[in-house]
C-alpha cells in the first residue's frame, strides 16, 4: 500500500459529520444516543459482498482493510492493525491539528506473540473511559471470520458491555453524497446505461429477430463478460468496474421482482422481457431496470404507460425534506385515481437508498418509512405490476402471465424532482418490439396497398421468420438517412435543454451574488497620519511614498490625493518656466481595462485636472529653481504611481486563486518521472527544461535551475496525453479546476512537452531523397518518436494505476479533427471524449462539452468556402468561445460529432452579436425562457424569418463590407470571386448582342476597350482628376446599379483596374481563347 492515497478532506469531513450526528442525538431513544463508542472490528471473509463494517472503511479511506479493528471513543479514535496498514493510516494522522472538532487518532499496530492480548486490553480501557463506559455501539448483521476477528470477539465479551445496533443511524449519515461521491456513481450509471444498451438490449433484439433459442441464464453470463469488454465500458477504470449482483433476465410467465432471484435455464420467450441489471464503481452502486416487450396488445401497453407514468409522479415527489412515506402515499393516491385495478399487483415499496451498500434497508420508500429524504441522497427507484393477466394471449401459455418492471438511479435535488442518472429512453416507443410474419405482412399488403413500417409513435416493427441484415443495422424497416435522425434527435434536445436551463436558472436565484469590496483611496485616515514636512508647510508638492499620496497646494491649502485617483502627469518647459499638469479620474473620463476606480458617488465634485507653474531662473541666494520642486514630484509622481500599478496588477492576479494543499513528496524510488521536459507557459522568459515526477498526491516539475510547480490530483479537471503522431511534439496537458501561481502569473493551463524532431527545416541545405545522412536522419527520428511514445504511455498508465484513476489522460481522436480559427492562426481542433481541444499551439483551446449549452453555425451558405463555430455555455455570464473559418465540407462532419455527443446545434447564414444576446437573457432569463428559449436560433423558428425581413436593409448595407475586408479575409472568399467571374465571362460569351459578330468587329471592340484602359491609366497616374469615363463592369455584381460605393472604389484602385484590364483583354477574340482554355 505504498502508493495508495487517503483523501484527508474527505476523511476529515465526514468523520466530523460522524461527531456531529453523535453530539446530537444526545440521550435519543435510537442506539446512536445510547451508545458509548462505537467498535468495528473487521476480519476475513470473501464471500461477503455488502457489509456495513467495510462500507464505512470505503467511505473514510476510500479502500477495504481486512483484519483491522476501528474504535471511536468520545475522546479519542484508535485503529488496531498491521504494520503496513499503520503506516498507510499515518496520513490521516499528520495534519490533525487542524481539526478541533475532531478527537485525535491513535494508530497501534498488531503484535502476534502475544496475539493482540495488550493491544485489546488498550481499546477495553478506551471504551470504559468514553463517556459511561458501558454500551457499544456495533452493526449487528456483520459477523465476520478469520482468527483475528474471532480472537477480537472472545476478548470483548468477556467484558459486560450492552450493545444497540446503529446500523440505520450510520446508513443516514452516509446516505447524503458529496460531489466526488456523486461523480463515483454517475460513471457507474454511465457504464450500466452503456451495457444495457449496447450489449443486453441490441442482443435480445438480435435473438428476436433471428428467431433463436438462447437461454435468461446464458445471457446474464453475457452481461459479466461484456464488463470485461472496451466496446462497451469506455471512460473508466475496468480493474474497478463489477457487478452488483448477476443481471436478471425474466420472461415466459416466471416473474419475480426481487434482486435476490437468479436468471433461470429456461429459454427466452418473445412477450414481456424483464431485465435487471446494476453495476459497481469504485465500491458505489448503480442500477438500471427495463422491460422490453414484443407485440404487447393494447391492454398491456396501456398498462406500461400507465407505470411510466407513475414513475414519474415519484420522481416529482421525491425532494429535499419530503418523508419517504409521504413519497409513497402520494404515488398511492396517484394510482388510486388512475388505475386502482392494478394496486394489488404493485410492488410492496418503490424502491430504496443506495451508495456503497446496493440496498438501505432502513432507507425505503415504504408506507412506515418516517425518514426524510435530503439533497444528496441516491435512490434506486423500482416500481412494476405482477403478476398481470394478458387476456389476448390465446394459444400461447407462457404468455398469459406478464410482469412490468422499471427502475432507475436518482439523485435528489433541492427543489426539483429528482434527477435521474441513469438515462436511457423507457418510453414505450423505444422498448416496443412488434413483430409481424411473413404471411400477416403479404395479407396485409394486399388488403392495404402499402406496406407499414412505423406507427405514429414511432414504435418498431420488425418480421418475423427470415432474415434481415438491413433492419439488424438500424432496427427500422425503412432506412432513414442521418440527416432525419440528427433533426429528430436535435428536437428532442432543443426541449432538453430549454427545461435544464429553466432548472438550473431557478437553483441559481436562490443565491446570492458575492459583491467585491471596493479599496478604500482615502490617503490619511486620520490628520496625525498627514507628515508634517516643511515643502508642505512651504505649499509646494509633496509625495507621501509610505502612504502612496500626493499633497497639493489649492488656494493656499495643502490637499492629499491618493495615487489611485491621478490618471496621468505631463511636464513641459516653456520659456522661463516650467510646467507640470495632473490628470485625475473622473466620471465621464475614458477608462482603460483595470484602470481607476468605479465611482461610489459619481454626483459629488470631481477635479478633472490642474496646472502647476514655476520659474526656472534661480534668484540670488537660492540653492536652486522654484522649478525643481515640480521636477522632483513628477519623478516621484511616477515612480510611486509605477509601483502601484504594478502591486494592482499583481493583485489582480491572484484574485480568485484557491489556496492549495501541500505536495506530499513520495520517498520511493520507483514514482512514475519523465526527464528533458519543457513547461508551457514558461517559468521565466527563456524556455528551461526539467524533471516532471508523480508524488502521492500530485505532480512537481523541477527546473535545471531549481524552479518547481506543483499540480495536486485534486486541482486536475482535464488531463491529455498527446502522442507525437503527425505532431512535432509529444505532450501532457492539464486544465486546472483552480488557477496557480507562477512566474507571477496565474493559469489554467499547464504543459509539459518535448519535441520529437527538427521544428525548423534548412532549406540551404542540399537534399537528396537517396542522402545516406538523411536516410539515418530519418530512422533515427522514427526511433525517437516511437521511443517517447513509449516512455509519455507508461508514465500515464503507471499515473492512472496509481491515484486509481483520480487523474484518467485522454487523448485526442486526430481522425475527428478538423481545422479552425480559434485564436489567430488555422490548427487542427481535435475531440476526446469530454473535450475539443487544440494543444499543440499556444496559448491551448479546450472546451469541456459537459459545460457547453448548445453550439450555433454561423455564415452557413452554400457559396461560402467557410463557416463559423459558437460554442454558448451553460454559465451565462461566461464569454462565448468562437471558432472561425471551418471548412464548409466539414459541416456535415461536426454536426454528426456533436450529436453523437447529445449537444443541441443550430445554424444560421448571418453573424450574431453574442455580447448583447448573452446581456438580454442574463437581465432577464425568464422572460428569454417563456418566448420560447434558444427556439429563436432554428432556422424554421418565425421569430428567424421575421428577424430577417426587419434586417433586409441592414443586410444590403453589410453586404459591401465583405468585399473590403483584409486580405486574411478577402482569401477565404476567393472563390466566390472566381466563380462569379467566370459565370459572367460565360454569359459575355454566350449573349445575344455578340453572338452575330465577325472577328473583325470583335478586334475593333478590344482595341477600344484597350485604348480607354490605356487612358484611364495615365489619367491616374498623372495625378490630374479623374474625368468620367465609359461605366465599367463588375462581375461580381449582379444587381446592377445597387452596387455600393466601395466596390466602385476597389476597382479605382491599381489592383481593381488590373482586373479590369485582364478582363477586357479577354473579351478580344484572342483574350477569350485563352479564357476558355483556362476554364477547361
Amino acid at each position: 500500500m505504498a502508493n495508495a492515497v487517503i483523501d484527508k478532506d474527505a476523511f476529515y469531513r465526514r468523520m466530523k459529520r460522524v461527531y456531529s450526528a453523535w453530539k446530537e442525538a444526545g440521550k435519543g431513544s435510537d442506539g446512536f444516543g445510547k451508545m458509548d463508542a462505537l467498535v468495528v472490528p473487521v476480519g476475513v471473509d470473501e464471500d461477503t459482498v455488502y457489509a456495513k463494517s467495510t462500507a464505512i472503511q470505503v467511505w473514510l479511506f476510500g479502500y477495504e482493510l481486512m483484519d483491522v479493528v476501528m474504535l471511536l471513543c468520545e475522546n479519542t479514535i484508535h485503529f488496531l492493525a498491521s504494520k503496513k496498514k499503520v503506516e498507510f493510516l499515518k496520513q490521516i494522522q499528520s495534519g490533525k491539528e487542524n481539526e478541533t472538532e475532531i478527537p485525535p487518532v491513535k494508530l497501534l499496530v498488531r503484535d502476534k506473540a502475544d496475539k493482540d492480548a495488550a493491544n485489546f486490553t488498550k481499546l477495553i480501557d478506551a471504551i470504559r473511559k468514553s463517556k459511561n463506559g458501558k454500551t457499544i455501539g456495533e452493526f449487528s448483521k456483520d459477523n465476520f471470520g478469520g482468527e483475528f476477528a474471532e480472537a477480537w470477539r472472545s476478548a470483548i465479551s468477556k467484558e459486560a458491555f450492552a450493545s444497540v445496533d446503529v446500523s440505520s443511524a450510520f446508513a443516514y449519515i452516509m446516505a447524503s453524497k458529496d460531489d466526488s461521491e456523486i461523480g463515483i456513481i454517475q460513471k457507474a450509471c454511465r457504464v450500466t446505461v452503456d451495457v444495457f444498451t449496447k450489449y443486453l438490449r441490441d442482443n435480445i433484439w438480435g435473438i428476436i429477430d433471428s428467431d433463436k433459442k438462447v437461454r435468461h441464464s446464458k445471457l446474464s453470463e453475457g452481461v459479466e463478460q461484456a464488463l470485461t469488454d472496451k466496446r462497451y465500458v469506455t471512460g473508466v477504470d475496468m480493474q474497478q468496474v463489477e457487478v452488483c449482483y448477476p443481471a436478471i433476465i425474466q420472461s415466459g410467465g416466471n416473474y419475480n421482482l426481487k434482486f435476490s432471484v437468479v436468471s433461470d435455464k429456461n429459454n427466452l420467450h418473445f412477450g414481456a422481457i424483464v431485465c435487471s441489471l446494476g453495476v459497481r464503481y469504485k465500491s458505489y452502486c448503480s442500477n438500471i431496470i427495463r422491460t422490453l416487450l414484443v407485440n404487447p396488445s393494447l391492454s398491456v401497453q396501456e398498462n406500461y404507460n400507465f407505470l411510466v407514468n407513475l414513475e414519474e409522479e415519484i420522481l416529482k415527489r421525491l425532494v429535499h425534506g419530503t418523508r419517504l412515506s409521504d413519497v409513497y402515499n402520494a404515488a398511492l393516491v396517484y394510482a388510486k385515481q388512475e388505475k386502482v385495478g392494478l394496486i394489488e399487483k404493485m410492488t410492496k415499496n418503490f424502491g430504496f437508498c443506495m451508495g456503497i451498500e446496493f440496498r438501505e434497508s432502513s432507507l425505503v420508500i415504504g408506507p412506515k418509512s418516517t425518514v426524510v429524504a435530503n439533497k444528496g441522497m441516491v435512490f434506486n427507484i423500482n416500481v412494476g405490476f405482477h403478476p398481470l393477466a394478458n387476456d389476448d394471449a390465446k394459444d400461447d401459455e407462457r404468455a398469459k402471465i406478464y410482469a412490468l418492471f422499471i427502475g432507475d438511479t436518482v439523485l435528489v435535488n433541492e427543489t426539483q424532482p429528482a434527477t435521474v442518472l441513469t438515462n436511457s429512453r423507457k418510453k414505450l416507443k423505444h422498448i416496443g418490439i412488434f413483430v409481424r410474419d411473413e404471411d400477416e405482412e403479404e395479407e396485409e399488403e394486399e388488403e392495404d396497398g402499402k406496406d407499414e413500417p412505423i406507427n405514429g409513435d414511432g414504435d418498431l416493427r420488425i418480421r418475423r421468420g427470415g432474415r434481415r441484415s438491413a433492419v439488424m443495422d438500424t432496427k427500422l424497416r425503412t432506412e432513414q438517412s442521418a440527416e432525419e435522425k440528427r433533426k429528430l434527435h436535435q428536437k428532442e434536445l432543443a426541449e432538453q435543454i430549454n427545461q435544464e436551463a429553466k432548472a438550473r436558472l431557478a437553483q441559481q436565484e436562490s443565491g446570492q451574488r458575492e459583491e467585491k469590496i471596493r479599496k478604500s483611496n482615502v490617503s490619511y485616515k486620520s490628520p496625525n497620519l498627514v507628515p508634517k514636512e516643511s515643502e508642505i508647510q512651504e505649499l509646494k508638492i509633496f509625495v507621501d511614498r509610505k502612504y502612496e499620496t500626493i499633497i497639493v497646494p489649492i488656494y493656499g491649502i495643502p490637499v492629499a490625493f491618493h495615487i489611485s485617483t491621478v490618471k496621468n502627469i505631463s511636464q513641459s518647459v516653456e520659456g522661463d518656466y516650467t510646467y507640470l499638469r495632473i490628470n485625475f479620474y473622473h466620471p465621464g473620463s475614458t477608462l482603460g481595462r483595470n484602470e481607476g476606480n468605479v465611482f461610489p458617488h459619481p454626483d459629488a465634485t470631481f477635479m478633472k485636472e490642474i496646472t502647476y507653474r514655476s520659474t526656472n531662473t534661480k534668484e540670488p541666494g537660492e540653492i536652486s529653481a522654484p522649478s525643481s520642486n515640480l521636477n522632483t514630484a513628477f519623478r516621484l509622481i511616477k515612480e510611486v504611481q509605477k509601483k502601484f500599478k504594478s502591486r494592482e496588477a499583481e493583485e489582480r492576479e491572484r484574485e480568485g486563486i484557491v489556496k492549495q494543499d501541500s505536495l506530499m513528496v513520495g520517498t520511493v524510488k520507483s514514482n512514475p518521472k519523465l526527464k528533458d521536459l519543457y513547461i508551457r507557459p514558461n517559468i521565466v522568459t527563456k524556455r528551461i527544461s526539467g524533471t516532471l515526477e508523480a508524488h502521492i498526491n500530485g505532480f512537481r516539475f523541477t527546473s535545471v535551475r531549481g524552479d518547481k510547480v506543483d499540480i495536486l490530483y485534486n486541482n486536475i479537471k482535464h488531463a491529455f496525453f498527446q502522442p507525437c503522431d503527425g505532431e512535432m511534439i509529444i505532450l501532457l496537458h492539464f486544465t486546472l479546476k483552480n488557477a496557480i501561481m507562477f512566474g507571477k502569473k496565474k493559469h489554467n493551463d499547464v504543459q509539459f512537452y518535448t519535441e520529437v524532431g527538427e521544428i525548423t527545416t534548412d532549406l540551404g541545405k542540399h537534399q537528396h531523397m537517396h542522402d545516406r545522412d538523411d536516410l539515418a536522419a530519418e530512422q533515427a527520428e522514427r526511433e525517437l518518436r516511437h521511443k517517447l511514445k513509449t516512455a509519455f504511455k507508461s508514465f500515464t498508465e503507471k499515473v492512472e494505476t496509481m491515484t486509481k484513476q483520480e487523474v484518467e489522460f485522454d487523448t485526442p481522436f486526430r481522425d475527428l479533427g478538423f481545422h479552425g480559427v480559434p485564436y489567430r492562426t488555422t490548427v487542427l481542433l481535435q475531440p476526446t471524449s469530454g473535450c475539443l481541444v487544440n494543444l499543440t499551439d499556444w496559448p491551448p483551446f479546450v472546451i469541456t462539452l459537459e459545460g457547453v449549452e448548445l453550439v450555433h453555425f454561423e455564415r452557413v451558405q452554400f457559396h461560402l468556402k467557410n463557416f463559423d463555430m459558437v460554442f454558448v455555455f451553460k454559465d451565462y455570464s461566461r464569454k462565448v468561445a468562437m471558432v472561425n473559418a471551418i471548412p464548409m465540407s466539414m459541416l456535415d462532419h461536426v454536426k454528426e460529432w456533436l450529436n453523437s455527443c447529445d449537444i443541441r446545434y443550430t445554424e444560421g447564414i448571418q453573424s450574431l452579436n453574442w455580447t448583447k444576446i448573452m446581456k438580454t437573457i442574463t437581465d432577464d432569463p425568464e422572460g428569454f425562457f417563456e418566448n420560447g428559449g434558444w427556439s429563436f436560433l432554428d432556422p424554421e423558428s418565425d421569430g428567424e424569418d421575421g428577424e430577417e425581413e426587419d434586417s433586409e436593409q441592414e443586410d444590403d448595407a453589410y453586404q459591401p463590407s465583405d468585399e473590403g475586408a483584409s486580405e486574411d479575409e478577402s482569401s477565404d472568399y476567393s472563390g466566390e470571386s472566381e466563380y462569379t467571374e467566370d459565370s459572367d465571362s460565360e454569359n459575355d460569351l454566350g449573349s445575344s448582342e455578340e453572338s452575330g459578330k465577325d472577328w473583325s468587329e470583335l478586334e475593333e471592340e478590344a482595341a477600344e476597350a484597350d485604348k480607354e484602359t490605356v487612358d484611364f491609366t495615365d489619367e491616374y497616374t498623372s495625378g490630374k482628376k479623374k474625368r468620367s469615363g465609359p461605366p465599367m463592369r463588375s462581375s461580381s455584381n449582379k444587381k446592377g446599379d445597387k452596387g455600393s460605393a466601395h466596390k466602385r472604389r476597389k476597382e479605382e484602385s491599381p489592383r481593381g483596374r488590373h482586373d479590369d484590364k485582364k478582363r477586357q483583354r479577354d473579351e478580344s477574340p484572342r483574350g477569350k481563347h485563352s479564357a476558355k482554355r483556362a476554364r477547361k
